[in-house]
C-alpha cells in the first residue's frame, strides 16, 4: 500500500502496478506516477510546478497594475 502525496490517503493498492506506471489516487483522483516499493508520486511533477509559477506570474501582474495605479494618480496630481 502507498499513499499519496496530495491528500495522504494511505490505502492506495499497488500490487498491480509496475514502476512507472500512472494510477490516480482513489481518494482524491490526482494523478501518481508509480516509483516502486510502495512509493508513488505526482505523475506530473512539473506540472504541479508550473502551476506555482503561473501563480507567482498573476501575483506580479497584480503588483503592476497597482503600480500604473500609482504612476496615474501622481500624474493626475501634477497635471493639477
Amino acid at each position: 500500500m502507498a499513499t499519496c502525496p496530495e491528500c495522504e490517503y494511505d490505502e492506495i493498492d499497488t500490487e498491480d502496478f509496475e514502476e512507472g506506471d500512472t494510477l490516480s489516487c482513489p481518494e482524491c483522483g490526482k494523478q501518481l506516477s508509480y516509483l516502486g516499493n510502495d512509493e508513488v508520486d505526482f505523475a506530473d511533477a512539473d506540472d504541479d510546478l508550473d502551476d506555482e509559477d503561473d501563480e507567482e506570474v498573476e501575483e506580479e501582474e497584480d503588483d503592476d497594475e497597482e503600480d500604473e495605479d500609482d504612476l496615474d494618480e501622481d500624474e493626475e496630481e501634477l497635471d493639477e
